[in-house]
């Protein structure tokens, strides 16, 4: 563990010595002074390559219908449900008018029968050019939504597509389904923004100040997101950023929601209101992290009804009856009704079985998910974990839990030196980790937590929140453990392997830095601190590698990340440690194996808890393990400095 800054440590030394590298391939040497790069930035790898090979393969479809079911995926990356809605209320009308293509499980509307012509092949159109009244346009954008040309459209910009565009015919049988659909859309979507405005202008000029506050911190405090309204995109991370976030700070006048302060209601845009009554509603049924289960969608409040009556669903299958009831009405106040009442209804559902959310990272979109029962796939898990951690630790519990168990009645074992370890606990986490990642067949797996228990508990009780906040990343750890046969996704290279490791064990410090401060007390200091809401479920990552630069470069493709609380001294803090797995390639994880590194998880959290109890109660425990150097010897077989031989990969 690098030492934290002395005090009396010059700034031209602090400096320089930041400076040295801390990859383990270079350690010791200055940052910056290779003479060439380790690896190249892949050109077919991350999203703008993702959507150019969606569109060729749309383009070989030959099939329209088969193009747009490609485009809909993004080529297998995203269910198609997460592309129809995102599309903006005249590409909705067009795709369902030529298709038949809609996510509406319950409309009202009349059945519109079967697709249009448009949907046969573009041979079959071609031949019957006497019925075809407009060629319209079908692309993909740079975002990855579908976008279409309809009837009195200007072309689709070429600029702001991803390939080409495809031809698309449309008949009068097309063009009268169309106009029927643009009727009933815009009648809902009129009826919508007057019953937002209603009830925006009940919440008074104090109470919709409130909740843009509200707003602005869920984009502040979540991770990046993109939100549409028709044409209109709210985004805190892609293209020009227009809330809150990493780019614009709050109360920043390019925020759409800081510009609406004081702003006479009337002035709102349609777009605005369904904003913040539709994020309103997000975070009335959960909190902050809702927001990310509308991703890459419209955020329209016949959209949010429909989202909250599918959480409806999943809840009162495990709810005892009568469950949660329906909405009484589209109408906003009934369906905050319904989010307040999935909110308060949450715990105990979670009670009973395992939520967790399934990540789309093409589009970064979350689903939550109600988890089956622990069932013979993870049962076989765990099995072949206790069988490993029996072998390595002083322990002979036979499930995960009885393991526990066994930790918490000895705690004493965590402070005292095991194996080539300093303390019982970092044995714990290195074994845990490794036995998971065998069991799984991970490429990866590791645990993050902070290294000095002690030290948090000392700043606690003295209230020195400003100080905690002032932790950089080498005051927490995490335990990276590769796979032996790693190697075979970076050209067989084991110093690639533990620079790669040490990567995500940087990130991974990031994240415990990221996340503790969101658990402390709303002070100056704390509120100021850049931080995200700490999760507390876990989740199941698909085709992570395509926007964060980190996934792309160390192809983090499939993932399993399981959050854990940890109790210090009397205070929860929420997502202080957690378990991850990835893939580099296929299978991706299924929910049987999320079920068991959970478990994995909350032992290593129930023994931190019992290490920090033992820490409050003045005993002396610091993680010093898995460091740069730790993890080249680990991986390399080698000391630090030596190329990497034939040790382990």
């Amino acid at each position: 563990m690098p030492a934290p800054v002395d005090r009396g440590e010059s700034r031209r030394a602090a400096n320089a010595r930041k400076r040295i590298s801390r990859r383990p391939s270079r350690l010791g040497n200055p940052a910056g002074t290779s003479a060439s790069l380790d690896r190249g930035r892949r050109t077919d790898a991350g999203f703008p390559a993702l959507l150019t090979r969606t569109w060729h393969r749309a383009e070989q479809a030959g099939d329209l219908r088969a193009a747009v079911e490609i485009l809909l995926t993004l080529d297998g990356h995203v269910p198609a449900d997460v592309q129809l809605r995102a599309l903006s209320r005249h590409d909705e009308a067009a795709l369902r008018a030529l298709f038949g293509l809609t996510w509406r499980d319950d409309d009202q509307a009349a059945p519109l029968g079967p697709p249009s012509a448009a949907a046969e092949t573009q041979d079959e159109d071609t031949s019957r050019d006497e019925e075809r009244t407009f060629l319209g346009e079908i692309a993909l954008s740079t975002s990855g939504r579908i976008v279409l040309r309809g009837p009195s459209q200007a072309p689709l910009q070429r600029e702001r597509v991803a390939g080409g565009t495809l031809r698309v015919p449309w008949s009068q049988q097309a063009l009268h389904r169309y106009r029927q659909e643009l009727s009933r859309t815009a009648a809902r979507q009129t009826e919508a923004v007057a019953d937002c405005r209603r009830w925006l202008a009940e919440q008074g000029a104090k109470g919709r100040d409130e909740l843009l506050e509200q707003a602005k911190e869920a984009a502040q405090r979540t991770a990046p997101f993109v939100l549409y309204r028709g044409d209109d995109q709210y985004t805190n991370f892609r293209d020009r950023n227009t809330l809150t976030g990493k780019t614009l700070w709050p109360g920043h006048p390019d925020c759409a929601l800081s510009s609406l302060h004081g702003v006479p209601l009337d002035l709102w845009s349609d777009s605005d209101v369904e904003l913040v009554v539709g994020l309103s509603l997000l975070i009335a049924s959960s909190g902050f992290g809702r927001v990310e289960e509308a991703n890459g969608t419209q955020l329209t409040i016949d959209h949010v009804a429909s989202m909250l009556e599918h959480i409806r669903g999943g809840y009162n299958e495990i709810l005892p009856a009568p469950g949660v009831a329906p909405a009484a009405s589209a109408q906003v106040t009934d369906l905050m009704a319904l989010a307040e009442n999935l909110c308060e209804r949450r715990p105990e559902v979670g009670a009973s079985a395992q939520l967790y959310r399934e990540i789309h990272g093409a589009l970064m979109h979350k689903i939550e998910r109600v988890a089956g029962p622990f069932a013979g796939a993870a049962q076989e898990t765990e099995v072949a974990i206790c069988r490993d951690l029996r072998a390595r630790l002083p322990f002979t519990g036979t499930t995960l839990a009885e393991l526990g168990d066994e930790i918490v009645r000895t705690p004493a074992w965590l402070t005292a030196p095991h194996g080539d370890l300093g303390t019982g606990l970092e044995s714990l986490v290195h074994h845990a980790v490794t036995a998971v990642g065998s069991a799984l067949r991970a490429d990866f797996a590791m645990s993050r937590g902070i290294r000095s228990l002690p030290a948090l508990i000392t700043a606690m009780r003295d209230e020195q929140w400003e100080q905690i906040c002032a932790w950089d990343i080498t005051h927490y750890f995490c335990c990276v453990v590769p796979l032996p046969d790693a190697a075979r996704h970076f050209g067989g290279s084991i110093a690639a392997v533990a620079d790669t490791a040490w990567a995500m064990s940087s990130r991974m410090q990031y994240n415990s830095w990221h996340f503790v401060p969101g658990n402390l007390p709303r002070d100056r200091s704390v509120v100021a601190r850049d931080h995200f809401v700490p999760p507390t479920i876990p989740d199941i990552s698909l085709y992570s590698d395509q926007h964060h630069h980190g996934h792309v470069n160390n192809k983090v493709r499939f993932s399993i990340r399981s959050p854990q609380a940890v109790t210090v001294d009397g205070r929860q803090f929420n997502g202080f440690l957690d378990l991850r797995l990835l893939r580099c390639e296929g299978p991706a994880f299924t929910e049987q194996d999320l079920l068991a590194a959970h478990r994995v998880s909350r032992l290593v959290a129930a023994a931190t808890t019992a290490a920090a109890q033992l820490a409050a109660a003045g005993e002396h425990i610091e993680v010093t393990a898995f460091d740069s150097p730790w993890h080249w010897r680990q991986i390399t077989g080698t000391e630090p400095g030596t190329p990497a031989g034939a040790g382990p990969s």
